[in-house]
């Protein structure tokens, strides 16, 4: 590395000091020089043309010789940077070089985690995982974990790994967290064998929930009851619409006005929102279309729930006050009655499927509704069945809306 043409002054001898260096100026001829310390070798201020003045370390690593700069004499006062120089100088003779040491910590400092996102993205998930999978992967990387994109790479503490999952266990579920941090985990063991990262802050934070196996299906008793707690507010709606389509919270969520199309009653999902990557039409039953006409239109926001920025978020502060108004309602009949066996949203998608079952609709349709691509409806066949099936989806899920109907009355 060429050093810039600085030369120390000859005769200079003096403890650079505030005082000291207060009247130094340069040797005539020259636009810069370095003034060295008497007492520490290698600590000295470089003085250049218009008057900057910046502390340095200089020193000598085999035949090279190397500079490092301190900061300006503004910045640092003499003995802060004579500390400085002192410590770099430590390191030299401890075998190290400050030097390139500093150089490889600004590299660093650049290599941000919204970066290695991109990259990982690109590299590893695009031809690893398969399409559902990577859409999800995508969606926490980039969503969940956007608030650390900004961060370096090398940055990135575990206790701010830990603070981001409770804040998207607030936001988005406990098992949604789980997902986040398994994914964020993979792709820092990833960025260590590409020598981006040195260790995985994943490591250490526990997961928020334990997870199980679940088969969670609700009786026709407790899905009434869910509607009627639900609320009036957006996550009342939300909870309905969820009953209504069968379709994943998130895309509900962060449903946009432009998606909805109340002539034609049709809320047709963009591929960048749904699991597998595929678009999605949902045909809207009356009640569906009800719960949409409720809705609040704010101005200069596309979301249909939430507020601010992103899509509804809350998730686990809602559940836990609408578990709270099932079993008040419970024992407002019954003073003895229990909670109901633990419940989850997502255990509504499955309740959904499992009840139009019962109710004759046949499995391919099931599977349209609920936008799964099964062996019978991937390739080609899945292009036309998408088509095809739209009539029995519409007819499937406003039966289902009849039969809600009559349960929340029945309740």
């Amino acid at each position: 590395m060429l050093l810039p043409m600085c030369f120390p002054v000859k005769g200079f001898a003096m403890r650079l000091s505030k005082s000291s260096i207060s009247g130094l100026k340069l040797p005539d001829g020259k636009s810069e020089a370095i003034l060295f310390d008497d007492q520490l070798p290698g600590f000295g201020i470089r003085l250049r043309a218009g008057g900057k003045r910046t502390w340095v370390a200089q020193y000598r690593v085999g035949q090279k010789q190397r500079r490092v700069t301190i900061g300006s004499v503004e910045a640092i006062d003499a003995e802060e940077a004579r500390k400085t120089a002192r410590n770099i100088i430590a390191q030299v003779q401890l075998g190290g070089d400050p030097q390139i040491e500093k150089q490889v910590s600004k590299a660093q400092a650049q290599d941000t985690v919204g970066g290695l996102v991109a990259r990982y993205l690109a590299s590893h998930g695009e031809k690893r995982l398969g399409a559902r999978t990577l859409v999800e992967v995508r969606r926490a990387l980039t969503v969940a974990w956007k608030p650390l994109h900004e961060l370096p790479v090398q940055g990135v503490q575990r206790h701010t790994v830990a603070t981001r999952l409770a804040e998207i266990a607030e936001e988005n579920g406990p098992f949604a967290a789980n997902r986040a941090r398994s994914y964020l985990s993979a792709m820092f063991n990833w960025a260590i064998m590409q020598g981006v990262a040195d260790q995985n802050p994943v490591i250490g934070t526990g997961k928020v929930t334990k997870e199980v196996s679940r088969d969670r299906v609700l009786s026709d008793a407790e899905l009434a009851m869910v509607w009627q707690q639900a609320g009036d507010g957006d996550y009342g709606r939300v909870i309905r619409l969820l009953i209504l389509t069968g379709q994943r919270r998130e895309e509900v969520a962060a449903m946009p006005w432009p998606e909805i199309n109340f002539k034609d009653k049709v809320w047709s999902i963009d591929a960048s929102r749904t699991k597998n990557g595929r678009p999605h039409d949902v045909p809207l039953s009356g009640a569906a279309l009800s719960l949409l006409d409720e809705a609040e239109r704010r101005d200069g926001r596309d979301l249909v729930f939430g507020a601010g920025d992103g899509p509804f978020s809350g998730w686990s502060k809602c559940k836990v006050a609408l578990d709270k108004r099932i079993l008040a309602a419970l024992r407002a009949v019954d003073k003895k009655a229990k909670a109901p066996p633990p419940w989850r949203i997502h255990d509504i998608r499955r309740t959904v499927a499992t009840r139009m079952a019962d109710l004759g609709v046949q499995p391919h349709v099931v599977e349209a509704v609920l936008n799964h691509v099964s062996g019978h409806r991937a390739g080609v066949a899945g292009i036309y069945n998408r088509a095809a099936y739209s009539a029995e989806k519409r007819a499937a899920l406003d039966l289902w809306a009849q039969h809600v109907a009559g349960l929340v009355k029945a309740g």
